[in-house]
């Protein structure tokens, strides 16, 4: 599933294509992604400039005149492919096959947007800017993690008193909104933290922050920082949206490089692959303590 580098790289290529555009013509090739499209779905979006794109979390926003939101979730393998006139370039690394094209977005400029998403884990809703922070989607959304909310004060709250591991209190989407899997054991490996730790064990019970809290703010904000700049990861379906790949998995330090050797200069330790709430966790034990 696209995380939020992912999911932010896609909303800097749509915003360079589609703000303070029209849209001029929405076709929908099936009645439904993961669920249904919304009632008049084409006729609502069709002749509406597009004020803006944003991100929140892992979802796409795009503001629109009318004052609703087109919310678009990629699912596991969604993607938005933009031909800005003339036959789309797709690169050989990401095949494009039009039977999954589902979603035709016209531009007014003659600008074609694509969504194509091989297993429909995708979805797009509809929803008015006044009531988006309290649609069921995004009422119980923490804070971004590279917003200003995200801070050692925060942190230090949120892990208090609590036995639950790190990685799955920074995995918990009401606390943090949009760290996945990859990003939170790439954090922890640079801030030098177990994921199996217990979160409140690095937490003050009073006054300010624990001493760890702020290197793992800093490395939070790090790696997913250098991973928005390298375009993301491509592990398997995720591409930008002229077709090509992100190249951050070229600069994982732990995940999925099981038995590897770490790569910090005074560790000799191996990484480890360990299962936690169904969900792969790689790490060095010989330096994340």
């Amino acid at each position: 599933m696209p995380e939020l580098p992912e999911v932010e790289t896609v909303v800097r290529g749509l915003d360079r294509a589609m703000t303070g555009k029209i849209i001029e013509r929405v076709e929908l090739r099936r009645e439904n992604l993961r669920f249904p499209f919304p009632d008049r779905f084409s006729a609502n979006l069709e002749g509406q400039t597009v004020a803006n794109l944003s991100r929140r979390a892992k979802y796409i926003l795009a503001r629109l005149s009318s004052g609703n939101v087109l919310v678009v979730h990629l699912g596991m393998s969604g993607r938005f492919l933009i031909d800005a006139g003339g036959a789309a370039n797709f690169h050989h690394e990401l095949a494009h096959k039009p039977a999954h094209d589902h979603v035709v977005i016209d531009l007014e400029d003659g600008t074609r947007i694509t969504y194509n998403d091989p297993r429909r884990f995708g979805y797009m809703l509809l929803v008015a800017d006044a009531e988006l922070d309290s649609h069921p989607r995004f009422k119980s959304l923490g804070v971004e993690p590279l917003g200003n909310h995200l801070n050692e004060t925060y942190l230090n709250a949120a892990f208090r008193g609590r036995a639950t591991n790190l990685k799955a209190v920074l995995m918990d989407q009401r606390i943090i909104a949009g760290l996945g899997n990859i990003y939170v054991c790439e954090a922890l490996h640079l801030s030098g933290l177990s994921p199996i730790r217990k979160a409140g064990s690095i937490a003050t019970k009073r006054g300010g922050p624990g001493k760890r809290i702020a290197p793992l703010v800093a490395s939070i904000r790090d790696v997913l920082t250098r991973a928005i700049e390298a375009g993301g990861s491509s592990l398997r379906d995720f591409g930008h949206t002229d077709g090509s790949l992100g190249y951050f998995q070229h600069n994982f330090n732990v995940y999925d490089r099981e038995d590897g050797s770490c790569v910090k200069p005074a560790c000799q330790g191996t990484i480890r692959r360990i299962v936690q709430n169904g969900r792969s966790t790689f790490y060095c034990a010989a330096c994340q303590k």
